[in-house]
């Protein structure tokens, strides 16, 4: 963005509170400030029929397969939204078991509020999924980022500790 969006001008970076920010020079009339805070992203370590659920997104590799995410709407709980993509993305009714933790992923300035959901019924992939796999709690492997955390906590409440594994094709 080079142009503020509230009154045309060429927006410039300036130190507020300590902080680079873009903002428009005109702050006595317009004061835009672009405060770039990060995402809410939902995460669901889904338990289906005694497993969990790892789904591979359309865009990865093969051999990436996570636990389900989506971004919070408007107007929603977290509940609510974790709910909601659970349902678009596995076409599964879910329950939501515990609050996993909130997580820091500062590489997508996202920050990540993960769940356990127990859900039923008949998994059904949504167009952004193209492939899923069932596994054992205890045969999950966590990544050392996003999700992978909350993989690792929530693993590790039930006694489960397993290494974090880098990623293929990742660093």
């Amino acid at each position: 963005m080079n142009f503020c969006p509230q009154c045309g001008n060429k927006l410039t970076t300036e130190t507020r509170d300590g902080i680079e920010r873009i903002q428009c020079p005109d702050q006595q009339d317009c004061g835009y400030v672009f405060w770039n805070n990060p995402t809410p992203v939902l995460a669901a370590i889904v338990e289906h029929e005694g497993e969990i659920i790892l789904a591979r997104n359309v865009a990865w590799p093969p051999e990436w397969f996570a636990i389900i995410t989506g971004f919070m709407e408007a107007g929603e709980t977290p509940e609510a939204g974790i709910l909601r993509e659970v349902k678009e993305e596995l076409n599964l009714e879910g329950e939501i078991v515990e609050l996993v933790g909130v997580y820091e992923f500062m590489r997508m300035n996202q920050v990540i509020i993960a769940y356990h959901v127990r859900a039923t019924g008949e998994i059904q992939l949504s167009e952004e999924l193209i492939d899923y796999k069932r596994i054992k709690a205890e045969d999950i492997k966590p990544w050392p980022m996003g999700t992978g955390q909350a993989v690792k906590d929530w693993q590790a409440k039930r006694g489960i500790f397993n290494e974090t594994v880098q990623l293929p094709g990742r660093r």
